[in-house]
């Protein structure tokens, strides 16, 4: 495993990357979610990479983990900049082309727009969690979190994975809970989407419902191939509460890819 940073947009991001131990595999990209970092996934990227011998990247995006501190309150569009403007700029930064994107929460959502750019080529999309919309439960849920991260030791729990732990967590919490934000949609990048999509939901995710990856299958018709698991006994980290359903799938997909 190489460990390093990278500049990119004028901000310094920490990386993994597990090299490839099979041949023409594509190169799987993590994009974790909304309090993530390399760290918080945990062992699972390299259990992923050892089952589908892909190379496999993960990094911090700007304000999480190792990466730069966060300095300035993010806005609606963070999550389109991210996928349109700065994903880019990271692959061609790692010299990777054509990946398969494997996203979370927010990152499943950063996946899906940028797939939803026309200038950019994924092989596909893993989307664990998605948001393409804003629900109710979401907010809830987001409400009782910043409730746990102000009475409780979740901030001594979380800064073991960022730098500054109260900058990244309100900088997540605030824009999810400012009214503006209650009208974001990225239904319109879905129709736009080429390649193949395996979207995951848990049944009993507590951040959003299986609307969300309906709404995938319904319209992401460009698409050559959408695949629906929806998981019992699973919560909102799918790769954390099926870990062996997940890997297994994400297997099953990247070698539909290779075959294709």
């Amino acid at each position: 495993m190489h460990s390093g940073m990278v500049q990119v947009g004028g901000h310094t991001l920490e990386y993994q990357l597990i090299p490839a131990h099979q041949i023409n595999r594509p190169t799987l990209v993590l994009l974790h979610e909304g309090l993530g970092s390399v760290a918080m996934w945990r062992d699972f990227p390299a259990r992923l990479a050892a089952a589908t011998g892909c190379r496999t990247l993960v990094y911090s995006r700007y304000g999480y983990g190792q990466s730069d501190i966060l300095q300035e309150a993010f806005t609606p569009d963070f999550m389109h900049r991210e996928g349109r403007e700065v994903l880019p700029e990271l692959l061609a930064a790692l010299d990777i082309e054509s990946p398969v994107l494997v996203g979370h929460s927010d990152g499943a959502s950063i996946a899906l727009l940028h797939a939803g750019d026309r200038r950019n080529t994924p092989a596909g999309l893993v989307v664990m969690a998605p948001h393409c919309f804003v629900e109710d439960i979401s907010i809830s849920s987001i409400e009782a979190a910043r409730q746990a991260f102000e009475t409780t030791d979740l901030p001594a729990k979380l800064a073991k994975y960022h730098r500054d732990v109260s900058r990244t967590f309100y900088g997540w919490n605030n824009i999810w809970l400012h009214p503006d934000f209650r009208a974001w949609n990225i239904e319109d990048c879905l129709a736009l989407i080429t390649c193949p999509i395996l979207a995951i939901q848990g049944m009993d995710d507590e951040y959003g419902t299986m609307a969300q990856i309906e709404a995938i299958a319904a319209q992401a018709s460009a698409s050559p191939d959408v695949e629906l698991l929806k998981l019992a006994d699973c919560r909102h980290s799918p790769h954390r509460d099926q870990t062996i359903a997940v890997i297994e799938s994400i297997g099953r997909f990247t070698e539909k890819i290779e075959a294709a």
